[in-house]
């Protein structure tokens, strides 16, 4: 008779979960190999990992909420000190004379250079946002009447309806929360000025600490060929969205001005600061705008002819030149970007919104270089060919970089010990 026996679990006297008991001829029985696991126990395993999983990722939106303040600013230091590092390396190359500029005192320049346009920027913006917040609740009751009346149309219980709904939102209060959220500006910006003096910092020593941390010179060039290549497109983003949403910000400028509208210096900074938030934020600055025009002229024939006028600006430089300037250097999912913003937007707010492209950019290409994670830059790609050709070039590199290594070793070796003798 056969004793067959399986659990999932480790018998006593060391017998494996699973395994078979057969009768010897001594009338002992032996243990066989084992067996495969019950699916109920395969089951269960599966769903302890799932719900590991699940923890895991809690555990870390948990992180992500409550550090967002520091994580941000590190991220936008990381990416201010990007933009930088190679005009660092082109300045340090200089010769003026005899004298060779030294990267010390190129990077010593850049960083003075980039806190005192930050606090610039930062004084700046807060001085406007003042501006617009004073003038927003001195303009409430006005604003109020304005948006009833484009519902006059259809009889004045709608208008009175419509105005009743909108002063039952606390529109003061939301613009206070919103000045009060601005005042964080000048912390985060002391913040990041001293994470981009740490990177500096750390500049010069990064190359051999990567080269420690992987132990491998192979392996280091690889995870510096995957950085070089998020740096190189965030960069390409940045620059591109910074150059159209500077050109779009003064043509909002010159139609206000033009038609002699005020606070015309403010909605040029709010379109230039919305234009970096992907698909949504070009709609806001756009509504703003006509909204803020129609309230020193409320007549909806001026409102039409400025919302045609801003909206075109928006559309030229925002969907035709953009991309074209941009090429092939993003070829993200228009899904993903917005998947992505509204993720990082619920878990970071305004700064998330802001950040959303780059930290995607990063995530598909760090997926590629991954097998078990290359589905998901798959998804994340536009075309499903998260593979770029600086990408391949990239990984070329590394192989040549990899067959010198290896043949300078065997160079290294003395004969004796290749053959052995």
């Amino acid at each position: 008779m056969r004793l067959d026996t399986e659990t999932s679990e480790t018998l006593p006297g060391g017998r494996p979960a699973g395994a078979a008991v057969q009768p010897a001829a001594s009338g002992r029985p032996v243990i066989s190999g084992p067996t495969p696991l019950r699916p109920l126990a395969r089951g269960r395993y599966s769903l302890q990992t799932w719900f590991l999983g699940i923890i895991a990722f809690g555990v870390i939106l948990v992180v992500l909420v409550q550090a967002r303040f520091i994580l941000t600013s590190l991220i936008f230091a990381i990416m201010l000190f990007s933009l930088t590092t190679d005009v660092i390396g082109s300045i340090s190359r200089l010769r003026i004379g005899s004298w060779r500029i030294t990267n010390w005192l190129a990077s010593l320049v850049a960083f003075a250079l980039i806190a005192a346009f930050l606090l610039t920027l930062a004084g700046f913006i807060l001085s406007q946002v003042n501006t617009v917040v004073t003038n927003a609740v001195a303009f409430t009751d006005q604003a109020i009447s304005a948006i009833a009346g484009l519902f006059a149309y259809m009889g004045p219980d709608t208008e009175a309806a419509v105005a009743a709904s909108i002063r039952s939102v606390d529109l003061s209060g939301y613009l206070r929360a919103a000045a009060g959220q601005a005042g964080n500006l000048l912390s985060a910006t002391t913040l990041v000025i001293l994470f981009v003096g740490f990177l500096f910092g750390e500049r010069l020593w990064f190359n051999t600490k990567l080269e420690k941390l992987m132990g491998d010179p192979v392996s280091a060039q690889r995870v510096r060929l995957i950085i070089n290549s998020i740096i190189r497109r965030v960069n390409r983003y940045l620059v591109v969205k910074t150059g159209v949403s500077t050109v779009t910000g003064l043509a909002v400028y010159a139609i206000m001005m033009g038609f002699g509208l005020e606070f015309a210096v403010s909605m040029a900074i709010l379109t230039f600061v919305l234009n970096y938030i992907p698909s949504i934020g070009s709609i806001i600055a756009t509504l703003i705008v006509v909204l803020v025009g129609y309230l020193q002229v409320p007549e909806p024939g001026f409102a039409l002819l400025l919302l045609v006028l801003v909206s075109s600006t928006q559309f030229l430089l925002g969907s035709v030149i953009d991309p074209m300037l941009m090429g092939r250097t993003l070829r993200i999912s228009a899904f993903g970007i917005i998947i992505s913003l509204a993720f990082w937007s619920l878990v970071w707010g305004v700064p998330g919104a802001f950040l959303a492209v780059p930290v995607l950019v990063a995530t598909m290409i760090v997926c590629t270089h991954i097998p078990a994670a290359r589905p998901v830059a798959i998804l994340i790609s536009r075309d499903g060919l998260p593979e770029f050709d600086e990408d391949r070039e990239a990984q070329e590199t590394a192989a040549q970089a990899k067959a010198a290594a290896a043949a300078e070793k065997a160079r290294a070796t003395p004969p004796k010990a290749r053959t052995g003798t």
